[in-house]
């Protein structure tokens, strides 16, 4: 409570919110497997509840990463003291101006030709009036009518099938891409019942992505914001984390039935991780669908939800359709983008201008090409390829490894996703974070390769790395006596004393049961703590077993 009053005394305004009303967006449709739903009064007949779907729109608030704001030089800076980082523009005094960043239109167009849109060359800036808090000027300089880029297309993939180990590949299709200013954010002091404000955020860049109708469910749904997330992160115009705010998601949803009007929608706001995401659209979908078959009406409302009970929970209604009153931004010229130089007006320079041929030559790998570049360069399968390009940092570590040792790369990938990616999971831990890195994983890898240690003492060697950072495979192959176990007299004695104490498990051998011969070999590699060469004990107790 100290902490939350010391706070609040740093920020600059006592101002009582009001309610905030967000335009609707795109819709997205999904059908419903009603059967998943238990209703709580009369359930409706099967084939008129299987013809219920849902209706989904996105709205995605993408923080450009920029050094400055978006109209001002004010820097951008995550977690800085409370309104340290406000100009006199952001503060909106009288007689101040906005002066566009380019940085921030490079960022709009580069993500534009990123996702196959229309790049308009000329585009305008407008003014969405309404009174907020954290919003000093009252009003927000955004591109209402004509956008800086429009009718797109991402293609995303996810796992589906029954084993979930089908990558499937769908496209939806981005209406338009704007630039607009974020607001400011304000803090609740509960003790003393004030509003305070930080306008550290007033006036950062943002791009707006609204996307058309094409999604199918929340899966779908997370999977194309986690895609647009790497694309993104590949250009360098967003960093896309969530948690800090970079990349804040709200979804509209409704249901009803083909044919008939649209359902009421509600609005579920800043849903702010990749699996909130998919269930908060489920959620919604499931609770609307069961008011209607209650015969109940849904109300238009704004919810957000609630990650411990895994619902939606009513914020405030939204009856009233609000009127923004746009109108052309006065002190923003209309924003030019040019083809090259040769298109560029008399007395414009290069560097002055925004240039399509140059951001084009300027575009990365993006995370599909990743995907088809890993499967045809390394034999990979495209689950593989899948979980290498959507795990932060994965597949670069890969690729260092696979510079660093001659093994076949589909026995790489198995360490990768499963030792390496296993052991991040299980502590929470970035790839960035690994106690191994990729060369002393590419040295094991090696002494595995050229015979001087089994594959189950190789796991064990990298056990042990993980739990020493800094200790390099050969040594604890030393230190723990761990080298392959290759000499004929003494894998001879060991498999006879195996063969001999176990006189049951023989006879099903030679009586065919050739299943039982891993069982005496994996006795044998217990004797010899994962030492021996199977190929070779195999061959031994063959031999003992006939």
């Amino acid at each position: 409570m100290a902490a939350s009053r010391i706070a609040a005394r740093e920020l600059l305004h006592n101002i009582k919110l009001i309610p905030y009303y967000q335009k609707s967006s795109c819709l997205f449709i999904r059908w419903i497997s009603t059967s998943k739903f238990q209703c709580s009064s009369q359930p409706l007949e099967k084939s008129a509840l299987q013809q219920l779907v849902g209706v989904v729109g996105l709205e995605i608030h993408a923080q450009i990463s920029s050094n400055t704001k978006l109209f001002s030089g004010s820097s951008v800076q995550f977690l800085a003291p409370p309104n340290s980082l406000v100009s006199f523009f952001d503060a909106s005094l009288p007689g101040t101006l906005p002066v566009l960043n380019k940085r921030c239109v490079e960022a709009a167009v580069m993500t534009g030709l990123a996702l196959n849109c229309t790049i308009n060359k000329k585009s305008v800036f407008d003014r969405k009036h309404y009174f907020y808090a954290d919003l000093p000027a009252g009003y927000q300089i955004t591109q209402q009518c004509r956008p800086v880029a429009v009718d797109g297309v991402l293609t995303y993939s996810f796992l589906g099938g029954r084993k979930r180990n089908q990558v499937m590949r769908k496209n939806v299709y981005i209406k338009q891409i704007q630039l607009e200013q974020d607001s400011g954010k304000s803090l609740h002091d509960d003790v003393n019942s004030q509003t305070l404000i930080d306008l550290n955020r007033a006036g950062v860049g943002l791009m707006e992505l609204v996307m058309e109708p094409n999604m199918s469910c929340g899966e779908e749904a997370a999977a194309a914001v986690r895609e647009l997330q790497l694309i993104l992160q590949a250009l360098g115009t967003c960093q896309g984390n969530m948690s800090e705010g970079q990349l804040r998601v709200d979804a509209n949803v409704s249901v009803h039935r083909p044919g008939e009007p649209l359902g009421t929608r509600t609005e579920v706001k800043n849903i702010n991780s990749l699996r909130y995401l998919a269930r908060a659209i489920d959620f919604e979908i499931q609770r609307q669908t069961e008011v209607v078959q209650r015969g109940g009406a849904v109300l238009n409302e704004t919810r957000a939800y609630d990650s411990k009970s895994g619902e939606t929970v009513a914020m405030r209604d939204k009856e009233g359709l609000q009127d923004y009153r746009f109108m052309p931004e006065p002190n923003l010229p209309p924003l030019l983008v040019f083809e090259d130089e040769a298109s560029l007006p008399a007395g414009v320079e290069a560097g002055q201008a925004v240039l399509l041929c140059t951001l084009r030559a300027g575009l990365p790998e993006l995370p599909s090409v990743r995907r088809d570049r890993l499967v045809q360069t390394y034999g990979l399968l495209p689950e593989h390829s899948f979980t290498l390009v959507n795990e932060d940092g994965l597949m670069e570590y890969f690729e260092a490894v696979m510079k660093g040792t001659s093994r076949d790369p589909r026995k790489v990938i198995g360490w990768v996703t499963n030792e390496l990616l296993g052991l991040l999971k299980q502590q929470d831990l970035s790839v960035s974070h690994s106690p191994v890195p990729p060369a002393a994983l590419a040295e094991l890898l090696e002494l595995q390769e050229a015979g001087r240690i089994s594959s189950s003492a190789a796991k064990q060697v990298f056990q042990e790395m993980w739990r020493s950072p800094g200790k390099a495979a050969p040594q604890i192959i030393q230190e723990r006596d761990l080298g392959l176990v290759s000499d004929d007299a003494d894998l001879h004695r060991i498999c006879q004393k195996v063969v001999d104490s176990h006189p049951d498990e023989v006879r099903a051998v030679r009586s065919g049961n050739q299943k039982v011969l891993n069982k005496l070999m994996g006795l044998v590699q217990k004797e010899t703590k994962g030492r021996a060469d199977p190929v070779l004990v195999r061959k031994i107790l063959q031999e003992k077993t006939s």
